[in-house]
């Protein structure tokens, strides 16, 4: 892990990415104060995406129903339903 400050980060913000592309995390400071950490962008994945959804209960019935009422307003001919508005 290196330190590099904000003016620096800024003037040689490729060289920055090259080095978080080869893996490095970097810690931007101002002032002598860390503010920022930057590292390689993590590969998601489908259990990233069902642990994260873990504790989150499964919809409703009326959650269809919403869903369905959205893409009729999105399929409907009936045109412009904000014109008497």
């Amino acid at each position: 892990m290196r330190n590099w400050t904000a003016t620096e980060a800024s003037r040689r913000f490729s060289e920055l990415l090259d080095a978080i592309e080869h893996g490095e995390t970097i810690t931007i400071t101002r002032g002598n104060r860390a503010i920022a950490e930057i590292g390689p962008a993590r590969r998601r994945t489908g259990a990233d995406l069902r642990a994260a959804l873990a504790d989150v209960p499964p919809p409703d019935d009326r959650f269809e129903a919403d869903i369905d009422a959205a893409r009729h307003l999105l399929t409907a001919d009936e045109g412009d339903p904000w014109a008497d508005a």
